[in-house]
């Protein structure tokens, strides 16, 4: 996987330069719209091998709220400029610096907070051998959680029994066929909102 280090280091880099102005307009506004808080926020995530690493993402949450890991579209803890960066992905943008850094890569499995890689067993475990990525198979298949799980009686529970083994389940197929090209192929449908 030379080449997806050597591109998530380059790409990372020039991507952080070229989008700065965004990121300080992004940053700005969050100051401005949703007052009383960091801008950034940051919070344990599992990585690579099981280790923990601190991500960064631009807030969109009130302040102290309390509430599931779990986010539901709608929800309470979600002011309406905070649902603009979470539907657009751009609360994602300071995770360029964990891509930077090394903790995490364009493509792979999204981060979870500790508790979840603890679920793993048996060959689902070979999923924390790959780097969390900022997009992926089963980001793109569930680009659309949030509105998937507002439409659930208990998110939790479906995002733990049916979500969560799915998206185990993609991503180690993804692991097992893993290409450079194919993680250009789902950086470029990322960026275009389609599906695999």
């Amino acid at each position: 996987m030379f080449f997806k280090s050597l591109f998530d280091h380059g790409a990372s880099f020039f991507g952080l330069i070229f989008l700065s102005p965004v990121l300080l307009v992004v940053a700005f506004l969050i100051r401005i719209r949703m007052p009383g808080g960091s801008v950034i926020f940051k919070q344990k995530r599992v990585g690579q091998y099981g280790r923990l690493f601190t991500m960064y993402k631009f807030r969109s949450m009130t302040v102290g709220h309390s509430g599931s890991s779990v986010s539901v579209k709608g929800e309470s803890r979600i002011p309406p400029f905070g649902a603009k960066l979470r539907k657009y992905k751009l609360d994602e943008l300071p995770e360029l610096w964990n891509v930077l850094i090394g903790d995490m890569s364009f493509v792979g499995p999204r981060p979870d907070v500790p508790g979840y890689a603890d679920k793993l067993q048996g060959d689902d475990r070979r999923m924390l051998f790959l780097k969390p990525g900022i997009t992926g198979p089963a980001s793109l298949k569930y680009r659309n959680e949030e509105e998937l799980l507002a439409e659930q009686d208990d998110p939790q529970k479906y995002n733990d029994e049916v979500l969560f083994p799915d998206k185990v389940r993609i991503n180690i197929e993804y692991l097992d066929h893993w290409s450079f090209w194919n993680d250009i192929k789902i950086i470029i449908y990322t960026i275009f909102g389609k599906n695999l």
